[in-house]
């Protein structure tokens, strides 16, 4: 194919827009190849939403009881998906295990998988070397046309200096998809130490010469886990850290050309001056992220006007977050974002929207409004998720603090500090329950709840 092959977050995207329209895995694989230039066997994988790994694994359970059966590894596979035929007994067995299709339907045709015999190879390759004799137009001297094939030879020995597979892109894609996964229910301390380490695998091969397709590629890959990193760390309060990587996260998004991506990442770095200030580069940010998706109805916009409405609510400018806002609703109404199974730390669900949504009108004051939108975001979140229902329950807090209720909002804030599971219990969670206090109207922050909130924050995490 001629276009570059999309990552697999971009078939997991189509394979859940499909799933919701009710679409079959052979309806979705056609879509995936189109879409994503990727071959008809490797988008009936993803159709299905399996790794390399797992679908290896299925194919030799499902090859258990036939005696031609070969076994199966990823590696192998991924050659497969590559546009090598895999032999006769193979090619069923594929058939089989992606829904009893035909070989066609994966690429393939039904003699595609034979293997030559050694005499019609060499009859056929002594054919090509003499029909290629024949039309070449002699050079005048030997010395320049053994100069010329020496000068190719020497180009394409550089143009296949790369040291990664496509197999090998592959799987850390897929190992990259997994970490985005994990990162929205795990702890972030010990999510640091998986990203780090993924992230040296991707730099020493980015640290070689590569094709220019590859090293695409690597760089969306240390993009997104730069930003991951950025983000654990700042959650953890460590802000210098956290602005470095970010600033990293950019560079490498940059260096991609992904003009989504480089949009993610800007949006997603704002929170960092969001929680911790100046508010005034969130907004800065928020709008580059903005303009570089270049108003395209997508998650990005959608974010990134979202969180930029969340910012200006804070700063108190009142009309222009009421129009970030409405921008950011029409964005994500017309890009199809997220649906309630998205689990992913790059993905825009509703339930993140309505988070957004929920900050913006509880610093505009609308406590009304925001109670309901909080109400129905905590109703969206899985039971195995991060600290976004907790952050949600605090905004609850401010709500009831602006309404003139101290009390209430104090206790509500240490109930929902209380049952932040210890290793979430990080400095952003604090500094939001500190916000409450700051909130309280003149004279009950000296109060008794305020006072208890106070002694339940200055508790080290073994103590509560």
């Amino acid at each position: 194919m001629d276009r570059t092959p999309h990552s697999p977050s971009c078939a997991k995207r189509l394979r859940q827009e499909a799933i919701q329209r009710g679409a079959s895995h052979g309806e979705i694989a056609h879509v995936i190849h189109t879409h994503c230039a990727v071959s008809l066997l490797r988008a009936h994988r993803l159709a299905r939403g399996l790794t390399l790994r797992e679908a290896a694994q299925g194919l030799n359970e499902a090859g258990a009881k036939r005696a031609d059966a070969p076994r199966v590894d990823g590696d192998q596979l991924g050659h497969w998906e590559k546009g090598r035929p895999p032999r006769r007994a193979t090619l069923g067995l594929l058939c089989e295990f992606y829904g009893h299709c035909a070989p066609e339907d994966l690429g393939f045709t039904s003699t595609e998988a034979t293997v030559p015999s050694q005499s019609s190879a060499l009859a056929t390759t002594g054919r090509l070397l003499s029909s290629f004799s024949a039309v070449r137009a002699p050079f005048t001297g030997d010395a320049l046309e053994q100069q010329v094939d020496a000068a190719r030879r020497s180009v394409d020995r550089t143009l296949a200096a790369g040291t990664v597979s496509s197999t090998q892109l592959d799987m850390l894609d897929e190992q990259v998809l997994w970490a985005r996964e994990q990162y929205v229910y795990t702890a972030p301390a010990p999510m640091i130490k998986v990203l780090l380490d993924q992230l040296a695998e991707v730099e020493d091969l980015a640290a070689q010469r590569q094709p220019a397709a590859v090293q695409v590629r690597l760089s969306e890959l240390t993009a997104m886990l730069a930003t991951l990193i950025a983000d654990a760390l700042m959650k953890l309060g460590h802000l210098y850290r956290s602005r470095t990587w970010y600033a990293t996260a950019r560079n490498a998004a940059d260096d991609s050309g992904n003009t989504e991506l480089r949009a993610r990442v800007r949006a997603q770095a704002a929170m960092l001056p969001f929680y911790y200030g100046p508010l005034e580069e969130a907004v800065a940010l928020t709008r580059q992220a903005r303009i570089i998706s270049r108003g395209r109805p997508s998650a990005t916009a959608a974010f990134a006007s979202a969180a930029e409405a969340r910012a200006l609510a804070k700063l108190g400018d009142a009309e222009g977050a009421e129009a970030a806002l409405r921008i950011a609703t029409v964005a994500f109404e017309q890009s199809g974002a997220g649906g309630p199974s998205d689990n992913d730390a790059f993905g825009f669900p509703e339930r993140r929207f309505r988070l957004y949504e929920s900050g913006t009108l509880t610093a505009l004051g609308k406590t009304s409004q925001a109670r309901r939108v909080q109400e129905a975001a905590l109703r969206l979140y899985p039971s195995k998720t991060g600290i976004d229902p907790a952050l949600l329950s605090l905004e609850s807090a401010l709500c009831l603090a602006h309404d003139g209720s101290p009390t209430e909002a104090c206790q509500l804030a240490a109930t929902t500090f209380l049952r932040v599971v210890p290793e979430h219990r990080t400095p952003i969670v604090e500094e939001r329950a500190r916000e409450v206090i700051g909130a309280l109207p003149p004279g009950a922050e000296s109060g008794g709840a305020a006072r208890e909130l106070r002694e339940i924050l200055a508790l080290p995490p073994g103590q509560m």
